[in-house]
C-alpha cells in the first residue's frame, strides 16, 4: 500500500487506496465512496462530508474531525487497532460504534441522533454540548463519561456502567425515562 505523507488535499473527488499521516483534507466531499482498507494517522478532517461512506477494516488512528457530516457511518466495522478520534461539531447522525472500545472518546458539540453506543466501551469520553436524542445506550461503559451540557439523552443506570460520569441538570432527568415520573 502507498504511503502519502504530511499533505492537504482540498476539494476533491476520490482518493487512492493508501496509508494517509499526517494529512489534512479540507471541503472534500466523500459521501457513499468506499474508504475500506484505507488507513489515516494523526490525520485531520475539516469541513468534510463522509455520508455512507464505507469504512469496513478502514484504520482511524488519532483522526480528528471538524464541522464534518459522518451520517450513517459504521464505525463498528473499522479496524479496531489503535482506534482513536476526536469529533468537534460534526453530525453523527444514525452512526454505529457498537461493541468499540474507544477510551477518551470527544464528541464535542455533535448531532448524535439515533448513534448507536451500545456495548461500547466508552470510560472518560467527552459527549459536551452533544445531543444525544434517541441515541442507543445498552451494556455501554460510560463510567467516568462527560455529560455535562449534553441533552436529550436516555440512558437507564441499571443496564450501563455510570460510575462516576459526570452530569447536569436538566439532562441528568434523562436517567430517569425509562420509570416514566413526573418530576416537577
Amino acid at each position: 500500500m502507498e504511503n502519502i505523507y504530511n499533505q492537504k488535499f482540498e476539494r476533491i473527488e476520490s482518493l487512492t487506496l493508501a496509508e494517509y499521516e499526517s494529512c489534512t483534507f479540507e471541503s472534500v466531499d466523500f459521501t457513499k465512496q468506499n474508504l475500506n482498507g484505507f488507513s489515516f494517522i494523526d490525520c485531520v478532517f475539516n469541513n468534510c462530508n463522509l455520508d455512507m461512506v464505507e469504512v469496513g477494516n478502514t484504520a482511524f488512528k488519532h483522526v480528528k474531525f471538524f464541522d464534518c457530516k459522518l451520517l450513517g457511518i459504521r464505525f463498528d466495522t473499522c479496524s479496531p487497532f489503535l482506534f482513536q478520534v476526536e469529533f468537534e461539531s460534526c453530525y453523527l447522525n444514525l452512526a454505529s460504534f457498537y461493541k468499540m472500545k474507544i477510551r477518551k472518546a470527544i464528541f464535542k458539540n455533535c448531532s448524535l441522533v439515533e448513534t448507536d453506543f451500545a456495548q461500547a466501551h466508552l470510560v472518560e469520553a467527552d459527549f459536551s454540548e452533544s445531543d444525544l436524542r434517541r441515541a442507543i445506550f445498552q451494556q455501554t461503559n460510560l463510567e467516568k463519561a462527560n455529560f455535562n451540557s449534553a441533552k436529550d439523552y436516555n440512558i437507564d443506570p441499571e443496564n450501563n456502567n455510570i460510575k462516576k460520569a459526570k452530569f447536569s441538570v436538566p439532562g441528568v432527568f434523562g436517567l430517569l425515562e425509562k420509570y416514566n415520573i413526573v418530576i416537577k
